[in-house]
């Protein structure tokens, strides 16, 4: 009744017995994620859960520069170059070292050790190391033992902050709030001036949606429910699923509904078609893994009157995505809209915070002209192959960066210079004394690290700066650093040295 429902059928999850492997992803804050793998050691036991060893291979050019080596060494002059690939080739995709899957963890059942399965090491024989892994590289075994993916990502580290720092707690918010739903076909719930800023959706900045390509996705599509945005995970996230498929039956005049987005779609429609579930499943499994249909499949699906156009659509898919997938990141990426419309200080702080790679605050600080110059400036250059000074892969971020920064000002918010006394350490936050104000932290500037940023903020929480020299004397910043700092104006207003006043 909440609208929290899902149809999706157990069996994509342990098979039509309960004889399949589970397949069990979890995502934890990048923050909290080592505590994760900390626990299942605990529950399992250390001699029964291990890493999932991954193996480095020698690359082409490495295996070529090992030949060349060699022959500098033994002063071989004369080999000539079909001979070098030649033996290049036999060396590349050797292997070259041992690590550790980020986040796979393998767990061996009790009754059995790890040896019955593979050796077990230390990653890159580090006897140090905090884990055992597996020897054998976990795609050789992930079908004999169960292996879990307990993976690091940013977006529970986001929902934190916003637990933190919002007025209504993450739980608490509707997954059918009209207003939130909108904003993934227009841009009207964001109250932008539209004479100033007009976009054909407001999903800019958020999980998983706010890419180019599913923004564009989002243009043609125009979702407007739910079960519409978990269909556009599946088709984004999928292989041969939107592009040439789905996207040809969107513009033919099918329903976004009818299309095949997520795996278990295909059980459930072949059910509702009335095929034997045993069928049913066994076609999802082989259309899933990109196996198409068989012949004897196509006959049984035709004397259940499915349409041509769905047996030529199952045929094309190389690869689907889960819709329990689907449905965690439709989730969070609601959760996060809700912010974006309701609380924009809390959703636009979360973002520069968790989410940026680059930041250029000077521009930032400036306004929404000084933000589109510097776009189109990224833009133009980007655009002229024969331009001398080639985009870095720092002003792609910062592209992506500004983006949300011009909606920012068209909303009617703004982005102010780091302050000595109002700015956290790492945190971007709203002024106490204007909501619509947001101050960046003090690691927004190039080359100041979050041990000399919190040094500032203890050093200021004791006393109040006299000088700049008492501010280097009483923080870890660097005399280049203070210089920096003055040049952006953070210090205005203190003198150079500690002066006493005798009147």
């Amino acid at each position: 009744m909440k609208g929290n429902g899902q149809n999706i059928p157990f069996q994509t999850f342990l098979g039509f017995n309960a004889d399949k492997v589970p397949d069990i992803d979890l995502n934890f804050s990048n923050e909290y994620q080592w505590r994760a793998h900390e626990f299942i050691k605990e529950v399992f036991g250390a001699n029964h859960a291990f890493r999932a060893g991954t193996i480095g291979t020698v690359a082409d050019k490495t295996a070529y520069g090992y030949v060349t080596g060699y022959c500098e060494k033994m002063h071989l002059e004369d080999m000539r170059r079909p001979m070098k690939d030649y033996l290049a080739k036999g060396c590349t995709n050797v292997k070259r070292t041992t690590g550790q899957h980020p986040g796979g963890i393998i767990i061996i059942p009790d009754e059995y050790e790890a040896e019955d399965f593979t050796p077990v090491q230390f990653p890159a024989n580090d006897p140090t190391a905090a884990w055992k892994t597996t020897h054998y590289d976990f795609h050789d075994i992930h079908d004999n033992v169960l292996k879990f993916d307990i993976l690091g990502h940013v977006d529970p580290t986001a929902i934190r902050m916003l637990q933190r720092i919002g007025t209504v707690k993450p739980l608490d918010i509707p997954m059918n709030d009209p207003e939130t739903l909108s904003l993934f076909h227009s841009d009207d719930a964001l109250h932008a001036d539209p004479r100033i800023y007009k976009k054909e959706n407001g999903a800019l900045g958020l999980p998983e949606f706010g890419t180019k390509i599913t923004r564009r996705v989002l243009e043609e599509t125009k979702p407007g429910t739910f079960a519409e945005l978990v269909m556009i995970s599946g088709l984004t996230h999928g292989t041969d699923v939107w592009a040439g498929n789905a996207q040809s039956l969107v513009e033919q005049g099918h329903p976004l509904s009818e299309c095949i987005a997520c795996r278990d779609d295909i059980m459930t429609y072949l059910l509702e078609k009335k095929l034997k579930p045993l069928d049913a499943f066994k076609i999802m499994e082989s259309v899933r893994k990109g196996k198409g249909l068989t012949p004897e499949w196509e006959e049984e699906m035709k004397s259940h009157n499915v349409p041509d156009w769905y047996i030529e659509s199952c045929k094309k898919i190389k690869y689907m995505f889960p819709k329990a997938h689907a449905v965690a990141y439709v989730m969070m990426a609601v959760r996060i809209a809700w912010y974006k419309v309701h609380e924009p200080q809390n959703f636009y702080i979360q973002f520069f915070t968790h989410r940026c790679d680059a930041y250029e605050i000077e521009t930032m600080a400036k306004g929404i002209e000084a933000v589109r110059v510097r776009m189109k400036d990224i833009q133009d250059r980007l655009n002229d192959r024969n331009t001398i000074n080639p985009v870095s892969n720092k002003e792609k971020a910062l592209y992506d960066t500004l983006e949300v920064v011009e909606e920012l000002y068209a909303r009617g918010y703004r982005i102010s210079n780091v302050d000595l006394y109002k700015s956290y350490a790492t945190e971007f936050r709203s002024d106490p004394s204007d909501i619509k104000t947001i101050i960046p932290p003090f690691t927004v500037i190039d080359g100041l690290g979050a041990n000399v940023a919190r040094s500032i903020e203890q050093a200021r929480n004791q006393a109040e700066f006299l000088s700049k020299e008492d501010l280097e004397k009483r923080t870890q910043l660097s005399g280049t650093m203070i210089k920096k700092l003055d040049g952006m104006g953070v210090l205005e207003g203190l003198q150079d040295r500690n002066q006493l006043s005798l009147f």
